[in-house]
């Protein structure tokens, strides 16, 4: 498949608002891969498909999770907006018939991040807080630190993720946290 066929599958499960988001998200991902020297294509891939279930209604995703046997922890059952990332990896494999690994994980993993994460993983985790359609208070330093490392990134779009979590007294995914940390001191030790 090529991208054409990814933007018509993905058009009809999401709103105006996240298709376009889905294709800034794409963008984001392929200008980082080149500068990364990542595969680009499989970061387009990723990139147009990372929401592809993000606007499903969560009743319908969860019959889906059990369909594809997603059994979700606490901290995941508490946490609707991760839903949408173990879904979508599913979906991708099950319905789409993709089978890279590293797409899937790019995929599962852009809204939490994980420890060892590869660089796609890291590529789509920041291209989806940096992409084009983004305006939140913060957005332009977590862009030029995307232009400077990706390490430095991943930070800072864990900084932001664990402080908006903490402040309104949600749970945060023990991914995020073992992301967090290895980010940390791996580039504490440099």
């Amino acid at each position: 498949m090529n991208k054409i066929d990814y933007e018509a599958i993905i058009k009809p499960f999401l709103s105006q608002k996240r298709y376009y988001h889905s294709l800034c998200v794409r963008d984001a991902a392929v200008h980082l891969a080149k500068k990364y020297e990542v595969n680009e294509e499989k970061a387009e891939i990723a990139g147009i498909l990372h929401d592809i279930m993000k606007d499903v209604p969560p009743d319908e995703q969860l019959k889906m999770m059990m369909r594809y046997d997603i059994i979700l922890t606490d901290v995941e059952r508490s946490a609707q907006k991760l839903w949408h990332a173990m879904l979508g990896e599913a979906y991708l494999e099950k319905e789409l018939k993709i089978t890279d690994a590293e797409i899937l994980s790019a995929v599962r993993y852009h809204t939490t991040g994980r420890a060892n994460m590869t660089l796609l993983d890291k590529i789509i985790f920041i291209a989806d807080f940096i992409s084009a359609d983004r305006d939140y208070d913060g957005v332009e330093e977590l862009r030029k630190a995307a232009e400077v490392s990706l390490e430095e990134a991943i930070i800072e779009g864990m900084v932001y993720t664990i402080q908006d979590l903490a402040k309104d007294c949600r749970a945060i995914h023990p991914d995020t946290i073992s992301a967090y940390n290895e980010a940390v001191l791996k580039n504490k030790f440099r």
